[in-house]
């Protein structure tokens, strides 16, 4: 089985506070970036194993610690499932802020579910994604949500960028979650998101924010140049998606940009 592990985009992203538990009360909307994706291959295979192969951008992480090969265990143990075989062709940027590994882990979960016949349905499914992380339940639904608590907690959500352009660009750095939350200042917002959000993109800039913004700008220069160069190049709306460090932008026309070569760029039309 071939899948295509799509990644994802924060449209605004509040740190609302630190719970008892350590983690961060979160509010922020995520959206489907379809045209921007891993390929995950998986098959069964004899014995108990879980084999793990990649390709493509060169993950900084030993393959045991791999979120396809914690996905593939976790359904080992959960459903008494045999072995896997599991090649990943890395194209989404790691420490970006896109979500990718968490996606090639919803992906092995799904594809587990359909090569064992396991029959379980979505809720069981992003309950499973959960236990690996708090945006991967995300990619089981597959649309915009809004997302609450540590950002496992989904509603559904309109959000109607359709026919806009999307520009996403990360430049050679990496923001680690560590740093992002290190810096940020917990407090409730003044304005309820998905209000925000609801309104027409024209109006988003200014008012649909990233709470890391703050100071991942002001500590990664080169990010708050990706961000400057959007916006003078006509972008309607430009923001850091998660904690960095990628950037994206919304652009009613085709965008011409140049981006130095040390720039990972993706652009892609909107179309649902």
């Amino acid at each position: 089985m071939i899948l295509k592990a799509h990644c994802k985009i924060n449209i605004g992203l509040k740190v609302v506070r630190r719970r008892e538990d350590g983690y961060h009360e979160l509010q922020t909307v995520m959206y489907p970036v379809r045209g921007l994706y891993d390929i995950v291959e998986i098959e069964r295979s004899e014995g108990d194993d879980v084999v793990f192969e990649s390709r493509g951008i060169v993950v900084d992480c030993p393959s045991d610690k791999n979120l396809c090969v914690r996905a593939a265990r976790l359904m080992q143990q959960r459903y008494s499932v045999g072995g896997v075989s599991i090649v990943l062709d890395k194209r989404v940027p790691f420490g970006a802020g896109l979500g990718g590994g968490s996606s090639d882990a919803t992906a092995v979960i799904c594809a587990i579910n359909e090569i064992y016949e396991l029959g379980l349905d979505k809720p069981t499914l992003a309950a499973l994604a959960a236990e690996l992380g708090s945006d991967t339940p995300f990619f089981v639904y597959d649309d915009a949500r809004y997302c609450t608590g540590r950002g496992e907690i989904m509603t559904p959500v309109e959000v109607d960028i359709r026919g806009w352009w999307l520009v996403v660009a990360k430049p050679r750095e990496g923001v680690s979650t560590a740093e992002a939350y290190s810096g940020v200042k917990p407090m409730l917002p003044e304005q309820d998101l998905c209000m925000l959000v609801a309104r027409p993109v024209e109006q988003w800039q200014g008012s649909v924010t990233n709470d890391f913004e703050h100071h991942i700008l002001a500590s990664h220069p080169e990010i708050a140049k990706l961000k400057q160069a959007m916006l003078a190049a006509g972008a309607t709306y430009a923001a850091m998606s998660g904690s960095g460090s990628a950037v994206f932008a919304l652009f009613k026309d085709r965008p011409s940009l140049a981006f130095d070569s040390e720039i990972f760029a993706h652009i892609e039309h909107i179309e649902a």
